[in-house]
């Protein structure tokens, strides 16, 4: 009974993995088989082994794990319960075939069963809950901390490939978050939107909630776990140091430490990049973020440093922001003052009163401004000559101005001084020297040699510049200097300033010179005031006088002069189409003398104008033409009438306006032609011009006359403005020259048509597609380069016959000449024989 159920069994088993396990439903020899098998999924069969007789049986052993076996009568390997990958990967068994003793007819093989792993473990984290700090101003996508999580499927396949995401993030105060994490590492570190916001005095904690699916997340059957991410922020230690002072010229021992940073991120490497690009910057920092001077500074060299620390990390990536830092040298007294002029030079007149400012000595100090380093004291500590005493001047201790004492200088006491000024700070000192000179005060005015010159005659056309007289006056004061330097100007009697007076300065001559043309009709006779003044002013108890004053009359005689015309320039605008006799204008000149003036046109080629020589009004003389000319000019010649060589010339410019008086024609380079025979298709393009102006673009109509033979063969079509294409209608040409009557009209106002025949020639074509010759034409008439051609033939052929017939009048007479004296000799000869 228990054999009849153990086989029920196994038929129920077979039966039932025939009809779920399809193509594993496979039958073979008994030989060495691998199996991959897929874990779980419970009883199932693998495969049935067969063996030839005598074997009646069949037997599995190894590593059945009481799960795996084979049915001794059928030889079935099959599952009787479900494989787990965790537990074992492969299963290896040897199978064999026995006979009914109970001996190995086959074998034993080797079977091995590979399990794979399906995704039924879910991930997990290491830890339930994580923590982590991060420093305010991190660098975006640095990691601060990790998570992990690990998963029981195989590694090799996509069910252990896990996937890390934020899911949630408490608080979130923006629209981005401020944290993100590397998929695949499980890496989180501050977003942009972190690394800019994150401050611990807004928010100092948050709460993360990330999620780890394996399938890499793929798919939605995934195992998903959780973990809480606690984070907190701290203040960022890479901050910039407050402004670092440093003195200049410092004795320590070199290099010293004035400064230090700190990076947020372990393990950096820190460097100084120059904002300036110096010869060398005295600052460097060690792996610390230490910062040290390298030398002694100088402030009146450099009294500011700014570089910038940054850091690096293994990569050479920046890791922090740069910090910039500034650094200030502090002044120390080192530097004396110094006289901005190795010798300062001031003149005091000699009445200079009593506390007047002189002058100013300068000094500087290198040292840095408005500090007590650079602030300077003056003292005078000698004064040579010391007369009329010793004490003369007075200078401002704190500013340097010179100033007189109560006494006045004297030039004849004394006329330089020299002073020695000291000038200290208050740790040096330094002398300067100043040289006075006493100069003369302006106490004499200019004296005129003569107080009227002679009378000075000067035709009206002197030429710009000529001297006409010289004058001379004298002044008692110290020789070049302003005091005695005479300035001449015309007092009265000039008022167009039509003479000026230049100063010699070494002898203060004057010269009267010409400033502007003179005219005899408008000022015949110039009464003149001379004054003569110094450029320095006059003490007070001096004043000029007469004596500094001369008179002379200047008397301008008449010259005959030319005709003088209102314009040089006289300028009409014109159409082209004005009647004749259209008055254009009338010109004007005038005679300085009062004589009358006669009027002429010079250089009127085309004789379109005349000019009534009386009254100066010009007329048109004939039809002007715009297209000849556009912008006419002659000569208009106005001369004295009782002495024509005094004249002068005026300019006249015409300017023609364009009417639409030319109808349009074709613009023709080359006939146009056809190749004979005409395929059909073909086509000429032909130009119109006009010679009138276009204001803004010609545009030109085309059509055939109303001609039924040019309609029938012919047809025209517009290419633009400008252009057209002449089509045969048809190909039924012969070799010949036709005309074609074309129309043209134009865009003027009012528009103008145009006639003209044109000359197509249809011909016998070279292979550069052009005529051989020309064809016999549709007229009976020549054309004129026939005409001209067929002249010259005639004319040749003409003189080829009076060359042939006095060419045979001379052999005529030379034979004639020939007969009568043989004729002669005969007869002589006969007259003999008699």
């Amino acid at each position: 009974m228990f054999k009849l159920c153990g086989l029920q069994f196994l038929l129920i088993i077979h039966s039932a993995m025939c009809q779920n396990s399809g193509d594993l439903h496979v039958t073979g020899p008994l030989k060495d088989m691998n199996f991959s098998i897929p874990e779980g999924g419970g009883v199932r069969f693998i495969y049935q082994f067969t063996s030839q007789p005598p074997a009646v049986s069949f037997r599995a052993t190894g590593e059945k794990d009481g799960i795996i076996d084979i049915v001794q009568k059928t030889g079935i390997l099959y599952l009787n319960g479900s494989l787990d990958w965790e537990t074992k990967t492969v299963h290896r068994l040897q199978v064999e075939s026995l006979d009914e003793q109970g001996n190995t007819v086959e074998g034993p093989y080797a079977v091995t069963i590979y399990v794979e792993d399906i995704n039924d473990n879910p991930p997990e984290f290491d830890q339930l809950k994580y923590t982590g700090v991060v420093r305010q101003n991190s660098r975006p996508g640095k990691p601060f901390m990790y998570v992990h999580a690990t998963d029981r499927d195989d590694p090799t396949t996509p069910h252990a490939q896990l996937m890390y995401n934020i899911l949630h993030h408490f608080p979130n105060p923006y629209s981005e978050m401020l944290f993100e994490i590397d998929k695949v590492t499980g890496a989180i570190s501050p977003s942009r939107t972190g690394s800019y916001y994150l401050d611990p005095q807004k928010q100092d904690t948050f709460t993360l909630v990330v999620t780890v699916k394996d399938m890499a997340g793929m798919t939605t059957n995934a195992f998903t776990s959780s973990a809480d991410v606690i984070i907190t922020v701290k203040e960022s230690l890479w901050k910039a140091p407050s402004t670092i002072h440093i003195q200049e010229n410092s004795t320590q021992v070199h290099p010293v430490n004035i400064s230090q940073v700190y990076s947020n991120e372990p393990n950096v490497t820190y460097d100084i990049f120059e904002k300036e690009k110096l010869p060398r910057l005295p600052f460097s920092i060690d792996q610390n973020g230490v910062i040290y001077v390298t030398q002694p500074l100088d402030r009146e060299e450099k009294d500011t440093y700014t570089f910038f620390v940054i850091t690096k990390d293994n990569e050479g990536e920046l890791v922090d922001k740069p910090l910039q830092i500034h650094v200030i040298v502090e002044d120390i007294n080192d530097n004396p003052p110094v006289c901005q002029q190795a010798l300062t030079i001031i003149e005091v007149q000699e009445n200079e009163g009593a506390g007047s400012n002189i002058g100013t000595l300068f000094a500087t100090d290198k040292d840095e401004k408005d500090t007590l380093n650079s602030y300077l004291r003056f003292k005078i500590e000698s004064q040579v000559p010391s007369v009329p005493a010793s004490n003369l001047f007075f200078i401002q201790q704190d500013t340097g101005i010179l100033q007189l004492t109560g006494q006045s200088l004297n030039k004849r006491i004394a006329s330089n001084y020299s002073l020695k000024v000291q000038v200290k700070d208050p740790d040096f000192q330094t002398i300067c020297d100043v040289q006075i000179h006493v100069i003369d005060i302006n106490d004499q005015i200019p004296i005129f040699e003569k107080s009227v010159y002679p009378n000075v005659t000067v035709a009206e056309n002197i030429p710009i510049g000529s001297v006409i007289l010289e004058i001379q006056a004298t002044d008692g004061d110290e020789p070049d200097t302003g005091s005695s330097y005479i300035i001449y100007q015309v007092k009265e009697g000039d008022p167009n300033n039509d003479f000026i007076i230049e100063t010699d300065s070494e002898t203060n001559r004057g010269f009267v010179r010409i400033n502007k043309p003179l005219d005899f009709e408008t000022t015949p006779v110039y009464n003149l005031v001379i004054n003569a003044t110094n450029p320095e002013p006059l003490v007070s108890s001096v004043q000029y006088n007469s004596s500094s004053l001369t008179l002379f009359k200047v008397f301008v005689t008449n010259v005959d002069e030319a005709p003088v015309f209102q314009k040089t320039v006289y300028k009409a605008e014109l159409s082209e189409d004005i009647p004749v006799n259209t008055l254009v204008m009338t010109v004007e000149a005038f005679d300085p003398e009062g004589d009358s003036v006669r009027y002429s046109l010079e250089g009127d080629v085309k004789k379109w104008l005349r000019i009534d020589s009386t009254t100066g009004q010009i007329y048109t003389a004939s039809t002007l033409d715009r297209e000849q000319q556009e912008i006419y000019t002659v000569e208009v010649s106005a001369s004295e009438l009782n002495n024509a060589a005094q004249k002068s010339l005026a300019t006249l410019i015409l300017q023609l306006n364009d009417v639409n008086d030319n109808p349009p024609h074709l613009a023709k380079d080359h006939p146009p032609f056809f190749c004979h025979p005409l395929s059909g298709g073909e086509r000429a393009l032909i130009q119109a011009d006009d010679p009138d102006q276009q204001w803004f673009y010609s545009t030109f109509s085309f059509s055939l006359a109303d001609d039924t033979n040019a309609r029938n063969n012919w047809e025209i079509s517009k290419v633009n403005a400008t252009h057209a294409y002449l089509s045969p209608k048809h190909a039924n040409f012969e070799e010949n020259v036709y005309n074609v009557p074309v129309i043209i009209n134009d865009n003027g106002n009012p528009p103008l048509e145009g006639k003209v025949n044109l000359e197509v020639n249809v011909c016998k074509c070279s292979s550069e597609k052009s005529c051989f010759i020309e064809v016999q034409r549709e007229h009976s008439w020549p054309s004129a380069g026939q005409a001209i051609g067929i002249l010259i033939a005639v004319l040749l052929i003409i003189g080829l016959i009076i060359g042939a017939v006095f060419l045979h009048m001379k052999y005529k007479q030379k034979n004639e000449n020939k007969s009568h004296h043989k004729d002669a000799k005969d007869k002589s000869e006969l007259n003999r024989l008699s």
